[in-house]
């Protein structure tokens, strides 16, 4: 039994969900919700939606140290399936806090990424590349959206390198992306109807 439960990722969200009254901030949410959901669950083609994401999406990555540019669904598409080839896609968020705007959602969290120990190896890390890992480390992100209320981008940042841990996982608590699209699979809600 996992120390973690995928399906409390998005806890957070939801309770801000319960309270949000404006329509077009609800509306967000709920969209800010699915696309998480969406990308646990391995099922990212999804967010790619026209009335999810804009044509030319550009995301914008300050985590490990590393500065990454992605330009076009092309670029983001490439990686999504890459974390989901790696089961990568499986996160867990912790301590969330969010605001939401007319034109974005802000997060603050830990974000724990299941990560193979030889993709870590290859980052210098000094784990055992046999087994899987948590990396955990306090992010800000920032999703603008645009006036039709689709996805412009993300830019996500690592707050404090220091702050970063890495925890082993014992197989038990490895997810597959089978596994963990099997348990999201009932808390993906599609998006209602627009209400702007």
């Amino acid at each position: 039994m996992s120390r973690f439960d995928i399906t409390q990722t998005n806890i957070a969200v939801e309770r801000l969900l319960e309270t949000t009254t404006n329509p077009r901030h609800h509306w967000l949410l709920q969209a800010y919700n699915r696309h998480r959901y969406l990308e646990m669950a391995g099922r990212w083609k999804d967010i790619f939606a026209p009335e999810m994401t804009v044509e030319h999406p550009v995301y914008h990555f300050n985590v490990f140290g590393i500065n990454t540019v992605l330009e076009g669904a092309e670029a983001v598409q490439a990686v999504y399936e890459e974390w989901s080839r790696t089961a990568q896609c499986v996160f867990y968020a912790t301590d969330e806090k969010l605001a939401v705007g007319d034109n974005m959602i802000v997060s603050t969290a830990t974000i724990y990424q299941q990560t193979p120990g030889r993709l870590l190896v290859e980052a210098g890390a000094p784990v055992d590349p046999q087994s899987h890992y948590l990396v955990a480390n306090v992010e800000h992100m920032i999703w603008p959206y645009d006036d039709e209320g689709r996805l412009v981008g993300e830019d996500v940042w690592e707050v404090d390198e220091a702050q970063r841990q890495i925890i082993p996982l014992d197989p038990s608590e490895v997810l597959t992306v089978e596994q963990s699209s099997q348990l999201l699979d009932p808390l993906i809600k599609p998006l209602p109807p627009r209400p702007f």
